[in-house]
């Protein structure tokens, strides 16, 4: 315990700076195309490396669990977390969607895990209320972790919801709707009960520090709900909680705006608010048929723009890494400005997560044929070209090609942060060190491998099905603290 309303986080357990992961020389710097494409190819491996049972890095877990890492000590993060599998398989889907039919065993055992996990009791409740979903991790036997922990965390629902129902939505594509109705649905339907009867309920960070409200659920809690209505109407199904919860969850979403930027967390935890959970949460509700709407805060949307600014300011003079790079240069990138986990140091998901977003409004400018800048947006885009003014500009119009152009030599920018920051074998870790950039903390982290994967995707125009932000985007003229009563059953898979 660190304080009243801090404990230690989840990937993140003990307190002592761990040796370098990698020592040597860091990777040279070769062309950063040539530098994606091999790095792309290891990151799905590492991915794969880490779930099991099959897993060449995690014997002993079971089939489908996917394991935060192979560090066993110093840290520990032998488990697996409800809301890094999540986020993991989403990319494991996306791709599998893409084309890589290999991939379709794994996220049919992740699948299958899932099930058996929703009806594990454990120290969060059971499944007689839905509470226990709310447990962030379990051991990689299947089976609960009862030490002490900050609990409960109520993104996992919703994130699962997520990639399930990407999953499923492809099975109906294919007309396999019995399959996705007795396989997929039970579990999702627990997911969005739970996100549906729990929303407006404190519960603990991304980061696994702070009670309280945090953007990042949020915003993934509306998204779960919203697609969850239409996968439902998809299968003959119902979502009562989803229609009636997902705009006041819209609503109170906007509180997290304070004219300024996002503050992460609604908590009284003595920070300043700027947290990476803001970009992580932009690129997590990114929909590529989606205009730039600040209500979902999308990438292109001027609030997610300056909220990006403000983020990614913060680190530029507490890194020695970061020395000498002006407004507008792409930097390393950590949690928050305040953290103190192994130093405070950069990760390799956040530097990654700061390019993503990028890449998606690049991808939205495209798609819609201008880009608008605003008076909320006029900052972001004066650091990468002073002369630029409020103004909405074609595709047509040199302003368009200069701006977007900037945009993308700024993207670039912070993959080639990690490029220069990664060893030469090619591994990510959870973290580099502030002052010369040496891998440290848990080696081969499944969360590093997956956001590199989604940046990499992400780069070369490659994107997602859209999830319906265009329709639901209306805030509610006042904000209604409601929930819906949830019903849960215990999940069984099948034959796929």
């Amino acid at each position: 315990m660190v304080g009243s309303n801090i404990l230690t986080l989840a990937l993140l357990v003990p307190a002592a700076v761990s040796s370098a992961i990698h020592p040597g020389a860091h990777r040279r710097q070769s062309g950063l195309d040539g530098f994606v494409k091999s790095e792309s190819s290891i990151s799905l491996q590492g991915i794969l490396n880490n779930i099991g049972a099959n897993g060449s890095a995690v014997s002993g877990a079971s089939a489908g669990v996917v394991v935060a890492s192979p560090s066993k000590t110093n840290p520990d993060y032998f488990y697996s977390w409800t809301r890094d599998a999540a986020l993991t398989l989403k990319v494991l889907i996306d791709q599998f969607i893409a084309g890589d039919s290999s991939l379709e065993t794994v996220i049919q055992q992740y699948i299958s895990t899932q099930a058996k996990l929703q009806a594990v009791s454990n120290p969060s409740g059971d499944l007689s209320n839905g509470a226990g979903l709310g447990e962030p991790k379990f051991e990689t036997n299947v089976t609960a972790f009862t030490g002490d922990w900050g609990r409960p965390q109520r993104d996992g629902p919703a994130l699962r919801a997520t990639a399930l129902i990407a999953y499923g939505n492809h099975l109906l594509s294919s007309g396999k709707q019995s399959v996705v109705k007795s396989n997929i649905w039970p579990i999702v339907q627990n997911d969005l009960n739970y996100v549906a009867q729990y929303w407006n309920q404190t519960g603990f960070d991304l980061w696994e520090e702070v009670q309280g409200s945090s953007f990042f659920t949020i915003a993934a809690q509306h998204r779960a709900l919203v697609e969850g209505t239409a996968f439902a109407k998809s299968l003959g199904e119902s979502c009562d909680g989803c229609d009636s919860q997902a705009p006041q969850v819209l609503c109170f979403l906007q509180d997290f705006w304070n004219g300024t930027t996002v503050i992460s967390n609604l908590a009284n935890n003595g920070r300043s608010g700027l947290d990476v959970n803001s970009i992580l949460s932009s690129i997590q509700t990114f929909d590529p048929s989606a205009t730039c709407d600040d209500s979902t805060f999308q990438p292109c949307s001027a609030r997610a723009l300056l909220a990006h600014k403000a983020v990614v300011d913060s680190f530029r003079s507490i890194y020695k890494v970061n020395s000498g790079k002006e407004a507008g240069k792409a930097v390393a990138i950590g949690r928050y400005p305040e953290d103190t986990y192994q130093g405070g140091n950069p990760w390799y998901l956040a530097t990654l997560a700061a390019a993503e977003q990028l890449y998606d409004a690049l991808y939205q400018w495209k798609k819609q044929g201008s880009l608008a800048i605003t008076q909320t947006s006029l900052p972001f885009f004066q650091d990468l070209d002073s002369t630029a003014r409020v103004g909405n500009y074609t595709s047509s119009s040199s302003t368009y090609s200069s701006l977007t152009g900037a945009v993308q030599t700024y993207a670039d920018g912070f993959f080639s942060v990690v490029q220069q920051y990664t060893p030469s074998n090619g591994s990510l870790a959870e973290q580099f060190t502030r002052d010369d950039g040496t891998a440290i903390s848990a080696r081969d982290l499944t969360w590093s491998y997956a956001a590199f994967l989604t940046a990499s995707d992400r780069r070369s125009g490659t994107v997602p099905a859209s999830w319906g932000a265009s329709g639901a985007n209306q805030v509610p003229t006042q904000c209604q603290g409601s929930s819906a009563t949830g019903s849960y059953s215990t999940p069984t898979v099948g034959s796929w």
